[in-house]
């Protein structure tokens, strides 16, 4: 595969903790994941990008880091890292790992020196200000975790900003030695032979150096924020997307480039797709990028054309060169059978959100267990794990409920995750959508992702064609993808009733065809009729 397979690929995002327990601690791990390679491989997948397994106290389950140069002995060791790079690249898999560069944990070195004194060697590799003079926080920045972003530390009688938890002290960027520090730490994984990254939480690397406040929001943001979370209340026009970030990313392309890996960062933005596409514009910075536009609730044929018409416009605003990479789902919301289902989750629906996200334009994020048409699970108090969650119970549950493991066997204790009790539950409705139920059945959602991607592959219109919509009335998203000569329609009933569509374009004697092959149910055209089942969709051919 060439450096380009990130262009328009399919990614399955593996969360570790959760995917397969090879020791018997209820705890997922890397041998767990090579063992079971050979299925996300089967799947039909360009690569796999694993969340973290460095070392961490795992308050923030390996978002806080103090070492990135080593595994967390909870997921195993660098040779067992090695071997999944091997068993990989050997199953034609490329290989992505999270790395989280904004913050460390309070417990890495560099933290644990920076705090002692304001004169030590690491003294400004963090965010340090002094108190306003009646002691109260530097400046109104919010965390997105709850509270003040500003935590007083009395060594240094100052405080330190965390975007996240009071233990995610952030790295200061504007500081010459932190970049190097940690193009560093991105050298030493691609020396050991990683095909790319995911960035997490991107734009929040630098700060506003004046420390300026932000000022109210005209609206709730869109991202990872609810109601209840006075995050939301703030325009963050200081605490990130700062402009030096591009100069930054410029640095950080130029080290990808030497090694032919790719990247996808996390923009968490009040405007994320003009983020996005400053940051993917003249093919110097990241490759692509994603946001959390299509990891809402709101499920509308509108709001899905608008935030990729939107997207695309702003693309072309930056010069076109830019790339964007969707995902319905991931470790941080909850699940899209649950989100978008609004309560008619079944495998036509995981079949209609994948057939979607794979013939927009853009690459696409599968978050592990999506295939099987896992539902959001509803964690008791007593088993919540996730600091967020647990600061703002009972209005918001936190992130638990998506991040269970994965159901392998129907027939096993826990799912066949773990033989013992693991980290997060495996509900019984989960253990129904296990792997060895569906692998076998053609109807199944499991079968569908595998028939379809491979289907997908055969036809490079999806992965680097035009697109331009259709309009029609909700609940239907139709939209033409083109490259040269060739044309392809796209419909779908977004809907959970059934719904016609009269096909467009087609003149007298003209002929709507539709194209075999590609799995997708629901749908029997009459001359240039549509009718399409609930959740039901359509993909063909138009000729004039």
């Amino acid at each position: 595969m060439s450096n380009q397979w990130w262009r328009g690929g399919i990614i399955y995002q593996v969360y570790p903790r959760s995917f397969a327990d090879s020791n018997g601690d209820g705890v997922g791990d890397l041998p767990g994941l090579v063992d079971k390679l050979p299925y996300i491989q089967a799947l039909g997948a360009d690569a796999i990008w694993i969340s973290p397994f460095f070392k961490s106290p795992m308050k923030d389950f390996g978002y806080d880091v103090s070492d990135y140069r080593d595994v967390d002995p909870l997921f195993g060791t660098l040779a067992d890292f090695d071997r999944l790079i091997d068993r990989a690249h050997a199953l034609g898999l490329k290989v992505t790992i999270d790395q989280v560069l904004s913050h460390s944990s309070d417990q890495h070195p560099w933290f644990v020196e920076s705090r002692e004194s304001r004169d030590n060697p690491r003294a400004d590799w963090y965010v340090w200000a002094d108190p306003r003079p009646d002691g109260t926080p530097p400046t109104n920045w919010q965390s997105v975790f709850g509270g003040s972003a500003w935590q007083w530390e009395s060594r240094r009688r100052q405080y330190y900003l965390h975007n996240f938890l009071t233990s995610q002290p952030d790295l200061n960027f504007h500081c010459p030695a932190v970049q190097d520090a940690m193009l560093g730490e991105v050298r030493f994984w691609l020396e050991r032979g990683v095909d790319g990254f995911r960035f997490d939480a991107c734009n929040f690397h630098f700060h506003d150096r004046a420390l300026r406040d932000n000022p109210p929001a005209a609206a709730l943001g869109a991202f990872m924020v609810t109601p209840e979370n006075p995050y939301g209340m703030q325009r963050h026009l200081y605490d990130k997307t700062q402009p030096e970030n591009l100069a930054f990313f410029k640095r950080l392309r130029t080290l990808l480039d030497e090694y032919g890996a790719a990247s996808v960062g996390e923009v968490g933005d009040d405007d994320a797709l003009t983020t996005m596409a400053q940051y993917t514009a003249d093919g110097d910075k990241l490759h692509m990028a994603y946001s959390f536009n299509l990891l809402t609730p709101e499920f509308t044929a509108a709001h899905v054309r608008g935030t990729v018409e939107d997207m695309e416009a702003k693309l072309a605003e930056y010069g076109g060169q830019g790339w964007a990479c969707w995902s319905a789902g991931n470790h941080d919301v909850p699940r899209v059978m649950s989100r978008w289902g609004n309560g008619h989750a079944s495998p036509q629906l995981a079949k209609l959100v994948l057939a979607l996200l794979a013939t927009l334009r853009g690459s696409v994020c599968v978050y592990q267990g999506e295939e099987l048409a896992l539902t959001e699970v509803d964690i008791p108090f007593e088993r919540l794990q996730d600091p967020y969650g647990i600061t703002f119970w009972p209005e918001f549950k936190g992130r638990d409920g998506c991040r269970t493991p994965m159901p392998w066997r129907s027939d096993a204790p826990h799912g066949g995750f773990s033989p013992v009790e693991p980290w997060l539950p495996v509900p019984p409705e989960h253990v129904a959508h296990a792997v060895d139920r569906q692998q076998d059945d053609p109807a199944s959602a499991l079968a569908f992702f595998r028939h379809f991607l491979r289907w997908r592959k055969a036809h490079p219109v999806f992965r680097d064609g035009d697109i331009r919509f259709v309009d029609s009335a909700e609940p239907i998203l139709a939209f033409e993808r083109t490259l040269g000569a060739e044309r392809m329609l796209v419909v779908f009933n977004l809907g959970d009733t059934r719904q016609s569509f009269t096909l467009p374009g087609v003149g007298v004697g003209g002929v709507a065809r539709t194209l075999d092959g590609h799995g997708l149910p629901g749908a029997e055209l009459t001359g240039t009729r549509l009718d399409l089942a609930p959740h039901g969709g359509w993909i063909g051919t138009l000729a004039a």
